[in-house]
């Protein structure tokens, strides 16, 4: 989810000046926590929506298809939007969109209508989060380091507290997690609008081209192509596990992914970093998606025992965020061209398998009677490990790339939050 980001010398970082911050930073930093609650706020809701719209588990795992493959195509089209009406106004259309969506999506009386609504919803979140942290870098005293910690806190929070608030308002009906973000992201609106300078457009105009051109690079290829199988696995988890969890309520569900989203936040800020300096990128990816491998292969054999499953998703958790941080870091190392270019050309790619894995998964799952509890996790399994055989069949290329590359990402705040999304 984060990259792991080096102060420059240029940006010194003013001491006591974190919570300092102007109001235009703490309004967009306020929006960047209700939006990245997207990802895991409809997982304790899963199994209500199933029962209450008389939907198939596959049915419903199409939300996260819908919302997925229209963030991963929308991602190429940000960075165009962006360079031509400027950040404020990209980000102001992508609160509305939301807004109106997730709304849309809480006055659906069919599953097909929720997943239509929750690919406008998508749409939304990538307008607003392709260019959230480049505006708190712009805004925010006390250097691009300050501003990094700050996005990164909203984004950990935000992913921690997602499931939890969708336990919470779930309880009362699957439809309040849908008006409780539309209602939180009314008030960021209005904050952002208000306290947020206007903000014009500049620098070169990115083209539609763009990030395909980037992919004919063979190290950002491999890197992109790893992260579509790695993303079938982690979504894998999220769409499969509240089915597998028969005996958990609502806010059972809400905890249990909460405490994954603690997993994810905290090691991907604080561990990542030290697992890339000790052993180098390349190897970490590795072995973190070996450690996800198991995981997965664990909870299959053991998917009869909802102990071993919960278990099994928060240390998941772990790997996840990890592995994120690691892999946004080699996109950034390895790319030849302008980072938001690369980051677009990627998130495209690994949004695939994003949008994939939860229909899948859940499909194999099946139907009562004929219930495969072990089958999605097996399946999620097999993809991580087709994503280890793809890095390491280009591990001495990757390695030689990063070698080669002495920049950091912190100059190019636009592409680290287009790699920070998942």
């Amino acid at each position: 989810m984060s990259s792991h980001v080096h102060p420059s010398p240029e940006a010194p970082v003013e001491p006591g000046s974190f919570f300092s911050q102007p109001r235009a930073v703490w309004a967009v930093a306020f929006a960047c926590v209700i939006a990245f609650m997207g990802i895991g706020l409809v997982d304790p809701i899963l199994k209500d929506i199933a029962v209450q719209l008389n939907a198939t588990p596959s049915q419903v795992s199409l939300m996260f298809t819908s919302y997925m493959a229209i963030m991963g195509v929308a991602m190429l089209v940000t960075g165009v939007v962006s360079s031509r009406i400027g950040p404020k106004r990209t980000l102001l259309s992508g609160l509305v969109l939301i807004i109106v969506f997730a709304a849309l999506a809480g006055s659906s009386s069919s599953v097909g209508a929720v997943v239509g609504f929750r690919a406008g919803w998508g749409l939304g979140n990538a307008l607003f989060v392709a260019t959230a942290l480049a505006t708190i870098v712009m805004s925010a005293t006390g250097g691009t380091a300050q501003a990094i910690i700050l996005f990164e806190a909203a984004l950990g929070i935000g992913i921690a507290s997602g499931p939890l608030v969708g336990g919470l308002l779930g309880e009362q009906s699957w439809r309040a997690p849908f008006f409780g973000v539309s209602t939180l992201m009314t008030i960021a609106l209005v904050a952002t609008a208000f306290f947020l300078p206007s903000t014009p457009p500049t620098g070169r105009r990115t083209s539609l081209a763009d990030p395909f051109r980037a992919l004919r690079h063979r190290p950002l290829l491999l890197t992109g192509l790893t992260a579509v199988f790695y993303n079938i696995g982690f979504f894998t988890i999220l769409a499969a596990g509240p089915f597998a969890l028969p005996d958990a309520g609502i806010i059972q569900i809400g905890w249990i992914y909460f405490g994954w989203g603690v997993m994810v936040a905290v090691v991907s800020v604080f561990v990542a970093p030290r697992v890339q300096r000790a052993v180098g990128t390349i190897p970490a990816v590795i072995g973190t998606l070996v450690l996800f491998m198991l995981d997965l292969l664990v909870m299959a054999v053991y998917a009869d025992h909802q102990a071993v499953v919960i278990v099994g998703i928060v240390l998941s958790g772990a790997f996840i965020g990890n592995n994120n941080t690691l892999i946004t870091e080699a996109v950034m190392g390895v790319a030849p061209v302008e980072r938001p270019v690369a980051s677009a050309a990627y998130s495209f790619v690994r949004f695939c398998g994003g949008a994939i894995g939860p229909y899948v998964a859940l499909k194999l799952f099946g139907l009562p009677p004929h219930v495969h509890v072990h089958a999605p996790f097996v399946f999620g399994a097999v993809m991580v490990a087709v994503g280890v055989a793809v890095i390491a069949s280009g591990a001495g290329i990757l390695t030689r790339a990063l070698d080669g590359s002495h920049d950091t990402p912190s100059e190019e705040a636009e592409a680290i939050l287009v790699g920070d999304l998942d």
